[in-house]
């Protein structure tokens, strides 16, 4: 009899045990989906989660590089990866005007500085004109440079208006020895348009590395804009859909996953005069290329 009667007892523990197996389980699932749904950190001042999103006509579906005049939004300028054509359109027009300035050819980004335009080809050659004849129909004066960057590969570039200078950074480069760190160049603009190349920079690969805590990250820069009010420059790397934060002597100071389903392909990144960041993507044959605006919270 003594025997019996323990049974419930046992028997109790046993469903008690599952129950709390259960719950485990219940609350290990929901913590994993709620890992998986984190909304990713944003630099101060932006929530790059919600933007604005403004489709780009046609033309523009392989949207590579953009840039604003003086950090004025209302009118955009912007190059494709394939012809020789700088655009310009209003955020939201269905059409846009080009200008021809150079034969069809891999185009990475464009900069406006000091009134003239600089687009970057991919293998680092630079084609330079007047802004006053970005409207043209055909561009008259194009100043041609080749010849100061290091054989390789290349699709971001940013421009200092205060001290005339353009940056490029590597997204390959022959004379990189590692991995653990990328190459950057600085050009001084010229009277005559042209650029000559006065300094280089590298950033450190090893504290991205470390920020994300992982052992190897492919960083492949594919567009840079500066913070004029930070003073921070912030470089897109589309390849592992990540922005990477930098101070003005180039040390990182922050990295941000940028979300799959808001950035498809992002390409471009300009500022306006108002403190706000601007994201362009490539599209492709499903979806429209666009611009994606992040307003600056105060």
């Amino acid at each position: 009899m003594t025997g019996f009667k323990k049974q419930p007892a046992k028997l109790k523990l046993a469903v008690f045990a599952i129950a709390m197996l259960c719950v485990a389980t219940i609350f290990l699932t929901i913590s994993c989906k709620n890992k998986e749904k984190a909304i990713p950190v944003s630099p101060p001042g932006y929530d790059l989660n919600k933007p604005v999103k403004y489709k780009m006509p046609d033309d523009l579906t392989e949207i590579s590089g953009f840039a604003f005049y003086k950090g004025k939004s209302d009118s955009v300028y912007a190059e494709q990866d394939e012809e020789g054509f700088l655009f310009n359109l209003k955020l939201g027009d269905k059409k846009a005007n080009y200008t021809k300035f150079g034969k069809s050819g891999d185009y990475e980004d464009v900069a406006i500085c000091r009134e003239q335009v600089i687009m970057l080809k991919s293998d680092g050659t630079f084609f330079t004109f007047p802004f006053s004849q970005a409207r043209t129909k055909q561009v008259a004066n194009v100043q041609k440079t080749k010849g100061e960057l290091p054989e390789g590969e290349f699709e971001a570039m940013g421009a200092d208006e205060k001290s005339g200078q353009i940056y490029v950074l590597c997204k390959h480069c022959a004379d990189e020895k590692t991995s653990k760190s990328s190459s950057g160049y600085i050009l001084k603009l010229q009277p005559d348009g042209t650029l000559k190349q006065s300094g280089s920079f590298t950033i450190d690969v090893k504290e991205i590395e470390r920020l994300v805590d992982k052992k190897r990250v492919p960083f492949r820069p594919s567009a840079m804009a500066k913070n004029t009010f930070t003073n921070e420059w912030y470089i897109l790397s589309s390849v592992n859909k990540m922005l990477v934060v930098t101070d003005a002597s180039w040390k990182v100071k922050n990295v941000y996953p940028l979300s799959v389903t808001i950035f498809n392909q992002p390409e471009g990144m300009a500022f306006d005069n108002q403190r706000n960041l601007y994201i362009s993507n490539e599209g492709d044959q499903v979806s429209a290329g666009n611009i994606l605006k992040f307003g600056f919270i105060k």
